[in-house]
């Protein structure tokens, strides 16, 4: 059986089809951002130019599907669409015009389909460990190890909302970059004292922003091959500096960057340094499976 799965994100959508017949063999894997959070997300509203990206976008993957005679697709959105006034308009809109039924994902929902995600690359051992997914809408928070979820929770301070009220100058100021690590340290103290309490003994990053990050890093002399990535407390501290000091156009020329994440991958590095820095961890287990890849291997949530 061949399955087909479509992430409705803030900023990017997500088309993977595998088939469960051979080992869930992945047949098509792209991302396209939409941005659909653009123009609207800090007043919780869908703009109607941003409808009609989502409609092009998701007609293309409906296509995409029926080429590779897909049997069953889950369509899934996040924060954008779960905070939308007008939600109910483009859930409608998708369905008449693409065929397609979405589940809008609630905050808890979306952490525990990133954690089942996760777990099919992460090998969680006795220690536990934080998975911190960044969309542009929301940041998920789960604290887990190889036999259970301590804790989870979904926070709506995702890297659109923080560059919408943060991040207005470009490279950003440094009065800027203050004042958001004082924002979200004081709306993640809960996260830390968390962590605290589970001793929770490492960062894991799952989302674009990490994977960007990691790939930054891969392109330098000095990173060493890994059979799975980690990035080291010192090596994200140099590309996080980097990132802080340029402005978009020198961004954009970082080997390993690429033009989908250069403008929320400033706000989703602060992010990252709070964590890191709140929680003492020194390094960042990187899966590059998440949201997606829980929803190929558990289905949407039943209700």
């Amino acid at each position: 059986m061949r399955v087909g799965i479509i992430d409705i994100g803030t900023n990017t959508f997500h088309l993977l089809i595998a088939d469960r017949a051979r080992d869930m063999k992945i047949l098509h894997k792209e991302k396209v951002a939409v941005r659909l959070g653009k123009g609207g997300i800090s007043n919780n509203i869908i703009q109607p130019d941003a409808m009609q990206r989502a409609i092009v976008t998701l007609l293309d993957f409906k296509q995409k599907m029926q080429n590779e005679v897909v049997d069953e697709v889950f369509v899934s959105a996040t924060s954008a669409v779960r905070n939308a006034s007008n939600q109910q308009l483009f859930v409608d809109l998708v369905k008449e015009k693409v065929g397609l039924e979405i589940c809008v994902l609630s905050g808890e929902e979306e952490a525990s389909l990133i954690h089942q995600g996760v777990s099919q690359y992460i090998d969680f051992g006795e220690e536990t460990g934080l998975i911190m997914d960044i969309g542009g809408g929301s940041i998920e928070f789960i604290l887990a190890n190889k036999d259970e979820v301590k804790w989870l929770k979904s926070y709506e301070l995702g890297g659109q909302r923080l560059i919408d009220q943060f991040h207005h100058t470009d490279p950003i100021s440094l009065d800027e970059k203050n004042r958001l690590a004082s924002f979200l340290q004081e709306n993640l103290t809960e996260v830390m004292a968390m962590c605290k309490q589970y001793e929770a003994a490492y960062l894991v990053g799952s989302s674009g922003s990490f994977d960007t990050l990691w790939d930054i890093h891969a392109r330098r002399p000095d990173a060493l091959p890994m059979q799975r990535p980690i990035l080291y407390q010192d090596y994200f501290e140099e590309i996080y500096e980097e990132l802080i000091s340029k402005n978009k156009e020198q961004r954009l020329q970082i080997p390993g960057m690429i033009p989908m994440r250069v403008e929320m991958i400033v706000s989703a590095s602060v992010a990252i340094k709070v964590i890191m820095d709140g929680c003492g961890f020194d390094q960042i287990k990187v899966s590059p499976f998440a949201l997606k890849e829980g929803l190929l291997y558990h289905g949407l949530p039943v209700r």
